[in-house]
């Protein structure tokens, strides 16, 4: 009996550890200008992996510090443009139309040095259950 009582509370751990980890992004994004809407969250085909797809808006020169996540991202560039900087490689400036692909665990920014509104579709490949965003000092 004991066990299944343990067993209900490590569940209902882990489901609150989610909702945590899917809102901290929301928090860190709102605190300097940037907006992140969650869009969708999608089990795929493949066994323990999902997909995260999340609008974000970036006021005029406003960025989004060094942060990695744990799996794939796909940016697609809606309006505006944003620059792009990956460890170890050169920035890249993309406008809208354009596409980026951010290997799992790349250390990333992004910034828009513009005085207009620029936004991203941002669509996240991750194991089921893990944060998707983990911030870098």
């Amino acid at each position: 009996m004991e066990t299944k009582k343990q067993k209900k509370w490590v569940i209902i751990a882990i489901i609150i550890l989610g909702i945590i980890a899917f809102l901290i992004p929301n928090q860190i994004a709102a605190q300097n200008g940037i907006k992140r809407t969650d869009l969708q969250k999608q089990d795929l085909s493949i066994p323990g992996k999902e997909t995260v797809q999340a609008r974000i808006d970036f006021d005029g020169h406003t960025a989004f510090g060094k942060h990695l996540h744990p799996g794939e991202e796909i940016i697609y560039v809606l309006e505006g443009t944003l620059e792009y900087e990956l460890e170890g490689e050169k920035p890249v400036t993309l406008k809208a139309g354009e596409v980026l692909f951010i290997p799992a665990g790349k250390i990333h920014s992004a910034k828009n040095n513009t005085n207009v509104k620029a936004s991203e579709l941002a669509t996240y490949i991750v194991e089921k259950g893990k944060p998707v965003l983990v911030m870098k000092k």
